[in-house]
């Protein structure tokens, strides 16, 4: 038996990267999924491949939400699970930011993660078994980050706002948890997606080697893990808690001088 047989999940932004290695862990265990994604091509032959169903879709576009939601609930039965992992990062000096950036970013990472847990959690309460929501944060939800200060304030957002399900869920007795996921440095294609506004192209071996404790970046699967134990019944006792995979960037620093 995996450790999800019998649930129904929805992974957002699943098409690549972490969301890609969720939707696979989580299929590992069991889980019946219902993957969205704008990269139709990728998101359809991940489904295939964990046999799930894809559908294109936009998190910020609410119109679309409950069709969403019925792909789950009706054409699989119920729905237990929701990782709202869907996002983007626009890198560089906030002065340099144009306003419709700032707002296509907050679209995306904040008002997508709302519109996933307004439409996902009534139908959650209908099938009557509690869940797990994840939300995808990241260490720059924990601390600041220069040339990331728009990111870092949606990821922020993300944190509390996972608190704070977590405490409307547990006034309602509905028995879903909620928690939210801090990534550091993953090798994931985010790198290479963010806009022009870095002067070189980003790589994150570099980025770990220069930052991270243990000196490499983690990878989608690590995360993918995490995820897992969220979703399963393993934390059940754990809602509004943030679990950090990091290599110890939070940790604080450490030297590497001398011999």
């Amino acid at each position: 038996m995996g450790q999800l047989d019998g649930r129904v999940g929805i992974v957002t932004g699943a098409a690549s990267g972490i969301g890609a290695a969720t939707a696979r862990a989580l299929a590992r265990e069991g889980a019946r999924l219902v993957l969205t994604d704008l990269d139709d091509a990728a998101g359809l032959a991940l489904a295939s491949e964990v046999g799930g169903v894809y559908i294109h879709h936009d998190v910020t576009d609410e119109a679309a939400w409950p069709g969403v939601v019925e792909a789950a609930e009706k054409g699989m039965g119920r729905l237990d699970i929701v990782v709202a992992n869907a996002g983007i990062a626009i890198m560089g000096p906030l002065v340099d930011m144009s306003f419709a950036d700032w707002r296509k970013q907050m679209a995306v990472n904040v008002d997508g993660v709302f519109l996933t847990v307004k439409y996902c959690i009534p139908a959650m309460r209908r099938a009557g078994h509690g869940g797990s929501i994840i939300m995808l944060s990241s260490v720059a939800g924990l601390r600041g980050s220069a040339g990331l200060a728009g990111y870092s304030a949606t990821k922020g957002a993300v944190r509390l706002f996972a608190k704070s399900m977590a405490l409307e869920c547990a006034l309602a007795k509905d028995g879903i948890r909620v928690n939210s996921v801090h990534p550091g440095i993953i090798a994931t294609p985010i790198w290479t997606k963010m806009p022009e506004r870095a002067n070189a192209p980003l790589d994150p071996n570099q980025i770990a080697a220069a930052s991270v404790p243990i000196g490499t970046p983690g990878q989608p699967e690590e995360i993918a893990n995490g995820i897992l134990f969220l979703a399963s019944d393993m934390s059940s006792h754990m809602t509004g808690s943030e679990l950090v995979i990091d290599g110890g960037l939070t940790a604080g620093r450490i030297s590497r001088l001398g011999g």
